[in-house]
């Protein structure tokens, strides 16, 4: 599916896989193996930003994709985020939408909300931003209507 359906049918905290169609070359060959990765990996659906006019220049809207954090004891010193253009000339499928009943911690960056956390239920949610303090974070709830979506892909709402 292109990036465009992304961005207008998956939820906040959807699992994103993203491919150029290339093959994965041996292992033996580390710099083709690591353009490879760049471009074919999976992320969880953060921040979805919509098209921007400025007077000196224009953007269409994107999304960004957390693939992981990297660090030791507890302490996260990179986190990998990509953000990819409705433009974008690769291919995107939805892996995983978030359950109902699951609980968003989100905080408002910009124009758009940005995910910082998924949690299974409230509770779970409310213990997380306990310990992990954000100023302007709020919580909202999976919602039917958002997993319901999965009907426009073929497959059965879960």
């Amino acid at each position: 599916m292109s990036a465009h359906i992304v961005y207008d049918s998956a939820p906040l905290g959807s699992v994103i896989r993203y491919s150029d169609g290339a093959p994965k070359p041996p292992e033996r060959f580390r710099k083709k193996l690591a353009a490879w990765k760049s471009r074919n990996s999976v992320g969880r659906l953060i921040k979805k930003e919509p098209p921007r006019e400025r007077p000196t220049y224009s953007s269409p809207a994107c999304f960004t994709l957390h693939e992981g954090d990297f660090g030791q004891a507890g302490i996260i010193v990179l986190s990998v985020r990509r953000t990819y253009s409705v433009e974008s000339d690769l291919r995107f499928e939805i892996v995983e939408r978030p359950a109902i009943g699951m609980v968003r911690v989100l905080q408002d960056v910009g124009d758009s909300p940005e995910l910082l956390h998924l949690a299974r239920d409230r509770e779970a949610a409310e213990s997380w931003l306990a310990s992990n303090r954000y100023s302007r974070a709020y919580l909202e709830e999976v919602t039917a209507d958002e997993v319901g979506a999965d009907v426009v892909e073929g497959r059965t709402a879960a």
